[in-house]
């Protein structure tokens, strides 16, 4: 999939992945978002990490603007891999309902950063703090439409064996 080079391609995407999300959502029961794969993951661990994956990108911005240093250089977009361990304890006690809330607050939030910043704050050269090359925009599509997809294709993948197909007689 090509990568957003503007702030209108970003915002295209990034609503277009949302609202896709968001169908996929609406069919995820509160058990099913809380039952674990045989990675022992869940349905509700994915959404919890897109949360936390736009948490860390918005901090990461807001220390960059403030002059302080992001993560550390290793850090990579493939490290805000999923973590079980740290999920678990960050979301144990928030129900199907509210872990929901959370990624769709964080994405209001991603999604005013985005509309607030001009095309050259978003793609005129890395984001400040992250000691990469990525920019601004760059960041904001991996935390959120990049997130979005992979959740909705493992949703997907969750509901497909409780979907039955009819069986010719």
């Amino acid at each position: 999939m090509r990568v957003a080079q503007t702030k209108v391609d970003l915002l295209t995407v990034l609503h277009s992945e949302w609202s896709q999300l968001l169908a996929e959502l609406e069919r995820v029961s509160d058990g099913l978002a809380e039952s674990v794969d045989a990675e022992g993951r869940s349905i509700k661990d994915v959404v919890a990490h897109g949360a936390m994956a736009i948490g860390l990108v918005l901090g990461w911005y807001a220390d960059g603007q403030a002059g302080r240093d992001g993560p550390p250089p290793i850090h990579r977009a493939g490290e805000l891999a999923f973590d079980p361990s740290t999920l678990k304890v960050w979301q144990e006690d928030l129900s199907w309902l509210e872990t929901r809330g959370l990624l769709g607050a964080a994405h209001e939030r991603l999604v005013g950063l985005v509309d607030g910043l001009d095309e050259a704050a978003l793609y005129g050269g890395p984001m400040k703090g992250v000691r990469n090359r990525w920019s601004t925009g760059r960041w904001a599509e991996a935390a959120g439409a990049t997130h979005y997809r992979t959740a909705r294709r493992y949703i997907c993948r969750r509901l497909k064996p409780l979907v039955r197909k009819p069986q010719n007689s």
